[in-house]
This record gives C-alpha cells, sequence and structure tokens, in this order.
C-alpha cells in the first residue's frame, strides 16, 4: 500500500499547487496584472447600480378585472424576505446585479433549491467557477462538475450573445483599455505628487571648465559650493561660474491629464449607464438622476423581475414587480405636496400618505375624504346645497 499512500500525497500536493497557482492573488503578483474589479472608477459605477436595484423591493403582483394587486403570501415573503438563508434580500440582489456587470460577464446564476413541494433555498453560484454548453435542445450549465438543465437554475442575462442568445455579454473587453488608462493616470499623478522625477533646482555652470568633464569633477562642485552643512544656511557661489535657478515642477494642467481622466471616466459612466457626476466629473443634477432610475435601473429591475417570473411562477395571472419608486430623489416637501393633492381628488388615502413620509397609520386618517371643507366620501351627499333649497 505504500505505493497508494504516494500516489495519493502527489496528488494532494498537485492539487494544492493547482489551487495556487490558479488563485487571482498569485496571478496578479506574478504578472502585475490588475483586475477590472480593482479599478475605483468601475467598482464605483457598479456599486452604485447594484445598490439601487437592491433597494427595490421585490412584489408579487396578480392580474384582476379591477387591475394588478400585490400579494402577500409565503411566496412573496420568500423573495422579498429570505430568498437564501445566509444573505438578506439586498445582499442577494446585489451579488446578482454586480454579477451581471461585472463578476459573470453578463451573466448571474442562482440555483433553485426545493423544500418538499416549495421552493427552498435560491443558491447564488460563483460565477468564476460558471461554464455553459450549448445543445440542439437548448444549452446546459456546468458549475463545480456538475450540469444543471435551465429549468434547475434562475439565470439571469444581459446583453444576449449574437451567437449564444442564452447567455449573457458584459463590459470586460470594452472596460479594459479605459480602466489601463486610469491606471497608468494615477501612477503618473502619484509620481508627479511625490516629485520623484522632478529636480529642486538647476545651476548653470561654465561649460568650458574642465573640472565638469567627469561625474567626480561635478559630484566636487556640488560638494565645494551648494552643500551646507546647516539647514538654511546660504550658498556662496562664484558668480562667474555658477548660476543657480529654481525648478517649478509641471501641473497635472500642463500634460493635459485631466481632460485625459475626465475623458475616461465619462466613457466609464457610459458603458455602465451611469451619470458621470459618481465618478466625480460633474456636480449633481436631480434630472439627470431621476432620468438613470427611469433608464437604467428600471431596466436592471426589469431584467430580473421578468427571469424570476419565468423561472419560478406558473400561474399566467402572476408576476414579479421590483418597485423603484422609493429610489427616486424627493424632497418631503415634493411628497406632501403630491400626496395632498391625490387626498383632495379622493385617490388616495391620508394614511398612505403618512406611509410615504415614514409615519405610521391613524385609525382617524383611513377614510377617504374630498375637498369642500374636507367632507368624508360617503358624506358628499349629505350636504345642504344638495338638498334642493330647503332650510
Amino acid at each position: 500500500m505504500k505505493w497508494f499512500d504516494r500516489w495519493r500525497k502527489k496528488k494532494r500536493s498537485l492539487n494544492e499547487a493547482e489551487i495556487a497557482l490558479s488563485s487571482a492573488g498569485y496571478f496578479d503578483d506574478a504578472v502585475g496584472y490588475t483586475k477590472l474589479s480593482d479599478n475605483p472608477d468601475v467598482r464605483i459605477a457598479v456599486d452604485k447600480v447594484a445598490d439601487l436595484v437592491s433597494n427595490m423591493t421585490i412584489h408579487l403582483m396578480e392580474n384582476t378585472d379591477e387591475g394588478d394587486k400585490r400579494v402577500k403570501n409565503e411566496l412573496s415573503r420568500k423573495l422579498d424576505i429570505n430568498p437564501y438563508r445566509y444573505m438578506t434580500r439586498k445582499n442577494w440582489l446585489y451579488k446578482i446585479v454586480s454579477d451581471l456587470l461585472l463578476y459573470g460577464d453578463g451573466n448571474s446564476v442562482v440555483h433553485i433549491g426545493m423544500d418538499g413541494d416549495f421552493i427552498g433555498e435560491l443558491t447564488p453560484f460563483q460565477m468564476q467557477a460558471v461554464g455553459y454548453r450549448s445543445s440542439r435542445n437548448g444549452y446546459q450549465i456546468e458549475y463545480n462538475n456538475k450540469k444543471y438543465d435551465p429549468d434547475e437554475v434562475i439565470h439571469f442575462v444581459i446583453n444576449p450573445d449574437p451567437l449564444y442568445p442564452f447567455k449573457g455579454t458584459g463590459y470586460r473587453a470594452t472596460l479594459r483599455d479605459v480602466a489601463k488608462n486610469l491606471e497608468q493616470a494615477t501612477k503618473t499623478k502619484n509620481s508627479f505628487m511625490s516629485g520623484k522625477y522632478m529636480p529642486n533646482v538647476i545651476v548653470k555652470v561654465d561649460a568650458m571648465n574642465e573640472e565638469l568633464a567627469s561625474p567626480e569633477g561635478r559630484e566636487s562642485v556640488k560638494d565645494k559650493y551648494l552643500s551646507s552643512t546647516n539647514a538654511g544656511e546660504p550658498w556662496i557661489i562664484p558668480a562667474e561660474l555658477l548660476e543657480v535657478q529654481q525648478v517649478k515642477p509641471l501641473s497635472l494642467n500642463d500634460i493635459a491629464i485631466h481632460e485625459g481622466v475626465e475623458l475616461d471616466k465619462k466613457t466609464i459612466a457610459g458603458l455602465l449607464g451611469v451619470p458621470a457626476f459618481f465618478l466625480g466629473v460633474g456636480e449633481f443634477d436631480k434630472a439627470e438622476y431621476n432620468n438613470f432610475v427611469n433608464t437604467r435601473i428600471f431596466s436592471i429591475g426589469q431584467v430580473i423581475s421578468q427571469t424570476l417570473t419565468r423561472d419560478l411562477l406558473f400561474s399566467p395571472d402572476l408576476y414579479f414587480k421590483l418597485n423603484p419608486r422609493s429610489l427616486y430623489s424627493y424632497d418631503l416637501q415634493e411628497m406632501v405636496g403630491a400626496g395632498v393633492q391625490m387626498i383632495d381628488r379622493n385617490a388616495m388615502r391620508r394614511n398612505e400618505l403618512r406611509n410615504w413620509i415614514g409615519l405610521g397609520p391613524d385609525e382617524d386618517m383611513h377614510e377617504l375624504i374630498v375637498l369642500e371643507n374636507y367632507v368624508p366620501a360617503d358624506q358628499l351627499g349629505d350636504q345642504q346645497k344638495l338638498q334642493g333649497g330647503d332650510e
């Protein structure tokens, strides 16, 4: 059995070496490669999108003859409260969105566990270990040496691949060069800020002086005329031999690095669909922010809600929806003004307005009221002016 023990030890050592070599940290240190996820601007943009999408609640909706109504049951609680035992709903959604934009290259896969006849744990896969295999009947997902059919997982996709539409495409290829430019700009800026490559003074000397023909001669001139033993002590130099000038280092504007950095930041913002002011370019604009919520955030929310509906629901009357209303940039005065107008038009209860602004319900504010002294809706016909002119 000695040969078997030797074989097992050798196999274990090979596995450990394989794990070490395949780790991202070893690869980065060996070849000097910086991951796209380590770029600050990319991380800021991805984090902002993922943070906003994960703030939206997941509503289970039902189509009825009177319009779409929200349904609250065990299924809605499962998706909106505890989709996975080790993650909150916000963190669960955050991982899905960050996978779509960065780590999963346009894809995010969640395994559907079963607890009897009910949905169990919705476990997110590590996208670095996910592969895809196409077939005549569709495709399969490979993860940790296991194959899964599409009905066993929830497969979120953005930017469908032209050749394999079941698979998404991300932004790695398009972002890589821009991120590299920003990384080089950061290194250049650090070099200028440290003053490592810029001398403090320039000394003009008589070029005909034989003493300057060798490095040793130049060093001796520097020690003879320019070195001092005490800080702040003035230099005594011959006027005919030396002339000292102070050098002001170039600024970042002089080498146009600021404009280049802004252009690259705008490119990253445009590719990931976020306003440029998130990356420090320009100032906050409320209208642009609300448009960002209406377009980019709503679009990713639609991808998630439609995928959940397709993969988890069988009833044609049910669907999932991510609610973006709380993400808009409102101030309290705007919310109260809009709520009061809806109350005046009998379209909202006062308790609903209190919920908007974070106050608890009041039992005296549940009935519908209308203009004209705010008469309750069921007492509109009791007004004396509607009684035919009687006393």
